[in-house]
């Protein structure tokens, strides 16, 4: 999509935004790590497949961006955190690995074990 004027960029943030927002907190989030090492490492292309993933099933979750998590030989990072569960963490994640890990995980609770890096138990 090539946008060519500062509107048409307002309107597709504006919209994007909207897609992102339009989910409530209480449900699934699933955070994907942006910093420039992540981005370098391909997280640009993994949060494209997530989002397409999510739209094309129609979920109501939310899907966020963060900057560094520190863990930069594991980029691209991804969190899923489900409402009551722990917090899982992926690592080295590849665009082909979102649907496992939205339809495995977040659609039907299993975790994608081969990606976990970390799991946080809620305090």
């Amino acid at each position: 999509m090539k946008l060519t004027s500062r509107e048409e960029l307002k309107k597709y943030r504006e919209e994007a935004q909207k897609e992102i927002f339009k989910r409530n907190s209480e449900n699934t989030r699933i955070i994907v790590g942006m910093g420039t090492c992540g981005i370098a490492a391909g997280a640009r292309e993994v949060m494209a497949a997530i989002l397409e993933e999510v739209n094309k099933r129609n979920l109501n979750v939310i899907v966020d961006k963060t900057g560094c998590i520190g863990m930069c030989e594991q980029e691209p990072l991804v969190d899923v955190q489900k409402p009551g569960e722990p917090r899982i963490t992926y690592g080295k994640v590849k665009p082909a690995d979102a649907a496992r890990i939205i339809v495995g995980h977040v659609m039907h609770g299993n975790i994608v074990d081969d990606l976990v890096i970390a799991r946080y138990e809620e305090l």
